[in-house]
């Protein structure tokens, strides 16, 4: 987009609507827009286009969000929750920033790889539903739509994961649920806290499908 970025967020109003408005949002908070930390973060939105970032210098924008300068905030509306990350320490830098915002940016389907992983494991939602499946197959984006719909339905309640098949890294995860190639693709669902999970291997990925199992599990 040839929007500026970061969106400078003048007032509560504005800072309110530009966190509603996305899936995952960043704000950095900063009293001094021109300093150093500042323009780390400016170097950070630039690298991740499809994350809204806004920036504010607002004295009651910061207190609104209990916030204190040279903070960054990610709010995500999957699981209502915020992470902070403190940029008056010296070494955190664009990079750094990054990798922040790749690591926690859950959605209302997040693929699973070894980075998301770990905002994966610190998500508040206790039920994870993973669709293991094959990107490249001609079905994917009907698949993806049909997981993504049904998604929405569970939102806040189970965290929806897309896990590709074709990548090395997953694996483990794969054998994990003890799933060969040929049952692909499959659903496994998983809750985290005492590793209580069941797989389904459908004929297809049908937003029907999806809830029954879902129901079956939650209850």
């Amino acid at each position: 987009s040839t929007t500026e970025k970061p969106i400078l967020l003048n007032n509560i109003a504005d800072a309110e609507a530009f966190v509603s408005g996305a899936e995952v949002a960043v704000i950095g908070f900063f009293q001094d827009p021109q300093s150093p930390e500042a323009e780390q973060f400016r170097l950070a939105a630039g690298q991740i286009p499809e994350v809204p970032f806004g920036l504010s210098s607002s004295a009651a924008v910061l207190s609104h969000y209990g916030a204190s300068a040279n903070t960054v905030a990610l709010f995500r509306r999957i699981d209502n929750d915020r992470r902070d990350l403190d940029m008056n320490n010296r070494d955190v830098d664009a990079k750094k920033l990054t990798r922040f915002v790749r690591m926690n940016e859950l959605r209302l389907v997040t693929e699973y790889d070894p980075v998301t992983a770990i905002g994966v494991m610190q998500s508040s939602l206790e039920f994870n539903l993973l669709l293991i499946t094959d990107k490249m197959s001609p079905k994917h984006p009907e698949r993806m739509r049909k997981f993504r719909a049904a998604a929405e339905l569970y939102k806040g309640k189970i965290l929806f994961i897309l896990l590709d098949s074709n990548l090395k890294s997953n694996e483990r995860v794969v054998s994990y649920f003890q799933l060969k190639k040929s049952q692909l693709p499959a659903l496994a669902i998983f809750h985290t806290p005492d590793d209580e999970h069941d797989v389904l291997t459908p004929d297809e990925i049908s937003i029907e499908h999806v809830q029954d199992f879902c129901n079956r599990f939650l209850q």
